[in-house]
């Protein structure tokens, strides 16, 4: 399996991808393969059955991949069990070498190792691998396995032939290396459309500190955001999540607590370099205290407090403008009372977005706290499409569906520049 000469495909980079190894003389090549998924950006990690780790070593995994090796159905001290745990947590499975043990075994839904338990407890899209030796290929019995799990879903890399560790020359070799990448890949881009890209996220109002107890806030709750950082996850991308906010964690998005919009424009800076997108859902502060006190103001001690106010700088104009986020497509939101289309479309123009969400805060039923959103987006191309009253995770899901095709298209929008119907024309396309 020669992995130096095959690249990995984007599709898998950034994945979370569960490797399964049974026991099979070829269980010692996947040590590559999981060494190559790990250099080329997947997170990876490894179950074995018992019989696995004659064949090879679970020290061998754990030093290519830096994750633990579940080898058993037991976990220690009160922890989830491993099954549950890698199924819950993988975007993709492959099961390789599957031996006709393993494979008859999840085909009539036994599941007494750490193996076929993962394969039963996976909401992911399933990879099989089959090896072994070619008289027990060919017999009906292996052969109607093997059909069971392709009517299943799973999708199946038949062995290749050649000299096999019987002596025998015959089908049931493993798949080289580039047929097995290339059915991942291949499993993933209908469910994973966001596989391989790199999503920026903000989420929650931004805290602006009056004194060290006292802050200036609005009503943001940061469930719009934290809904498309974890629907962008769920698609396949490597998620970073900048927010003020705390919501249950999602285990594809990488979160970076921040209190004020200074240190979500820190974030932002040191997190979008090589970003496809960007979508700005916090609620940041328009004005924050021009002089902060460094010790309580003590209600005792004053009669009357005035704030003296200043402006914050607009973090996704600023990031537009800079080398980082330059490349990025930006969405932002528009939080309105009346107007949305032509408020949204002025914002657009004004901090160079390929796109906007405008929603209308004066409705009790959508927008701050509220589990529901519903409004419109805007590209700079010229497109409107209404989004009508739906879940905050459902809308995320409609963003991403309209946003997802353009990323390939990203680029430069001048602030101050054209409205719909004059996109840039210094469009790159995007390098993976």
């Amino acid at each position: 399996m020669p992995l130096d000469l095959t690249p990995v495909p984007h599709e898998l980079r950034g994945l979370r991808i569960a490797l399964l190894v049974a026991g099979g003389i070829a269980a010692y090549k996947l040590v590559d393969l999981a060494s190559a998924l790990t250099q080329a950006g997947s997170q990876v990690r490894v179950a074995m059955t018992p019989s696995a780790t004659r064949f090879v070593g679970a020290p061998s995994f754990r030093g290519v991949t830096g994750n633990p090796v579940l080898t058993g159905l037991w976990a220690p001290g009160g922890a989830p069990e491993p099954h549950v745990f890698l199924g819950d947590w993988a975007q993709l499975v492959l099961l390789a070498p599957a031996t006709a043990n393993v494979i008859g075994r999840i085909a009539n839904g036994q599941s007494d190792d750490i193996v076929t338990a993962t394969v039963l407890a996976s909401r992911s899209p399933v990879v099989v691998a089959p090896a072994m030796n070619d008289a027990m290929w060919s017999k009906q019995a292996v052969r109607d396995n093997i059909a069971t799990l392709r009517e299943r879903g799973m999708t199946v890399v038949e062995p290749e032939s050649g000299h096999l560790a019987s002596g025998h020359v015959g089908a049931g070799r493993l798949a080289a290396s580039a047929q097995l990448l290339e059915a991942m890949a291949s499993a993933v881009r209908s469910r994973y459309d966001l596989a391989g890209r790199r999503v920026v996220v903000t989420a929650g109002g931004t805290r602006e500190p009056i004194d060290p107890v006292r802050f200036i806030s609005n009503y943001s709750s940061g469930k719009m955001g934290f809904a498309i950082a974890s629907a962008a996850a769920e698609r396949g991308a490597r998620v970073v999540l900048v927010t003020t906010a705390s919501h249950p964690a999602h285990n594809g998005v990488d979160v970076r607590p921040v209190e004020t919009a200074d240190e979500m424009l820190a974030e932002l800076r040191a997190q979008l370099e090589g970003a496809d997108l960007l979508v700005m859902a916090a609620a940041v502060a328009d004005f924050r205290p021009a002089k902060v006190s460094g010790s309580k103001i003590r209600r005792e001690e004053t009669s009357h407090l005035t704030l003296d106010l200043e402006p914050i700088p607009d973090l996704l104009a600023t990031v537009g403008r800079e080398k980082g986020g330059a490349g990025v497509f930006r969405v932002g939101f528009a939080a309105e009372g009346s107007d949305l289309d032509a408020k949204a479309l002025e914002k657009m123009k004004k901090k160079g977005l390929q796109a906007i969400v405008a929603n209308d805060i004066s409705r009790k039923d959508v927008g701050f706290g509220s589990d529901h959103n519903e409004g419109v987006i805007l590209f700079a191309d010229g497109t409107r499409q209404e989004i009508e009253r739906m879940t905050k995770r459902a809308m995320a899901d409609r963003i991403l569906d309209l946003v997802g095709p353009r990323l390939d298209l990203r680029g430069d929008v001048p602030p101050q520049g054209g409205g719909p119907g004059e996109a840039s024309s210094r469009r790159t396309p995007l390098n993976r």
